[in-house]
């Protein structure tokens, strides 16, 4: 029986559950090798108090079946990293799927593995991807042959569940769930800018400004890299 690999990255700042959600559907995946990757061995900051430790570096990391990219403010730098971009477009030439949660989104997207593809990601950044060459789709798992995107934060558990179904089989993908007895009922209608309040909707657009203006400025310098980039690839 072949092993399927699935490496989700690591890096400062990634919102947790960006990362655990699916990492609670993989690890239950028959057959499975699941690694936690990142530059440096050095265990990672995540967004809350929460340390994650990596289990394999980039020079140690073997070819993956599925990467994954998580979300989070850490994508803002994350962005701009050519050797995490590197890493990527090197995954992306053998890898069955490329996969992000989030705006994980965005690292695929200035890695230049989004250009023509439908994708993805927290509602916030949704607008950001079309800098990439992506077709923005709201939908909260997109699928576009080999790139499969989750939408925000907690989309990371359907996303990996509808994977999992990919991956291995309806079946067993409704095992997983029901052995994580994910079964959501959430007691407010708030969970979309479609549906929750306006004045919610207000209230957080106007905290989020700040962090807003610097990611504006982090895609603007990474999409003009990637177009440099793909200009002199011509």
């Amino acid at each position: 029986m072949t092993t399927t690999t699935i490496g989700l990255l690591l890096f400062p700042k990634l919102t947790q559950l960006d990362l655990t959600g699916p990492l609670q559907v993989f690890s239950r995946l028959p057959d499975t090798k699941v690694y936690l990757v990142a530059k440096t061995m050095t265990p990672v900051t995540s967004d809350t108090a929460l340390m994650l430790p990596p289990t394999i570096d980039f020079a140690g990391c073997p070819q993956l079946d599925v990467i994954c990219v998580p979300g989070g403010s850490g994508t803002d730098d994350l962005v701009n990293d050519e050797e995490t971009l590197c890493f990527l477009r090197q995954q992306a030439e053998q890898a069955r799927y490329l996969t992000s949660v989030c705006t994980g989104a965005l690292v695929l997207g200035a890695a230049g593995l989004l250009r023509g593809y439908r994708a993805t990601t927290h509602w916030s950044a949704i607008e950001d991807l079309a800098a990439f060459g992506a077709t923005p789709d709201r939908s909260r798992v997109c699928i576009d042959r080999n790139r499969i995107s989750g939408g925000g934060v907690t989309a990371g558990i359907d996303f990996a569940l509808t994977l999992a179904e990919i991956l291995a089989d309806r079946s067993t993908a409704q095992a997983i769930q029901l052995m994580l007895e994910y079964n959501p009922a959430p007691p407010f209608d708030a969970g979309s800018p479609d549906r929750a309040p306006e004045e919610v909707v207000s209230m957080l657009k106007q905290r989020m400004q700040g962090a807003r203006r610097i990611r504006v400025d982090a895609i603007k310098r990474a999409a003009d890299r990637l177009a440099r980039a793909s200009g002199s690839a011509v």
